[in-house]
């Protein structure tokens, strides 16, 4: 299994756009009801480019099953160092320490460009999620009880942080 991690491109956006439309269709770790579109995609991929916001993925064999990427937590000046992040994985690949070389260059980017937290917002029914980000050093820091609502049902969101210094 040879996996490459590096930056997105456009042509990685139809791989992109899959995997999120699945997320939407299928999980609670998206809590958008309606799927994406390739124009929305690639506007999202250019906003992110020109605040210098990073989109990585991961290449299997020259195939994109996974992507990460993070922005601003908040809009307000005060929070300018601190970004949220997102790492999605094909099902089929998940558990073969994809996803854990996505977080690791996402952590890895924000050092660089100089962020102090790193946030991320995980259903409370994702635990396998959870201890995922507990790996890497995150802390639960509080939960949001019934604040999202999909598949008939109130869902809870976990916040986790990492302090990156």
């Amino acid at each position: 299994m040879n996996v490459i991690i590096r930056q997105a491109n456009t042509t990685d956006l139809d791989k992109i756009l899959e995997i999120v439309n699945h997320s939407i269709l299928n999980t609670t770790a998206n809590y958008s009801y309606e799927i994406q579109n390739l124009e929305t995609q690639t506007k999202w991929f250019e906003e992110k480019n020109s605040k210098n916001l990073p989109i990585i993925v991961a290449d299997l064999d020259g195939e994109v099953v996974g992507y990460g990427t993070y922005g601003q937590f908040r809009e307000k000046i005060g929070y300018q160092y601190t970004v949220e992040h997102s790492v999605y994985v094909v099902d089929n690949v998940i558990g073969k320490g994809i996803g854990k070389q996505l977080l690791t260059e996402l952590i890895h980017l924000a050092k660089q460009q100089g962020y102090h937290v790193m946030i991320g917002a995980i259903d409370a029914d994702n635990t396998g999620s959870i201890a995922f980000h507990e790996k890497f050093g995150f802390v639960v820091t509080g939960t949001i009880r019934e604040v999202g609502y999909k598949f008939d049902h109130w869902l809870d969101l976990v916040f986790m942080q990492l302090i990156l210094e």
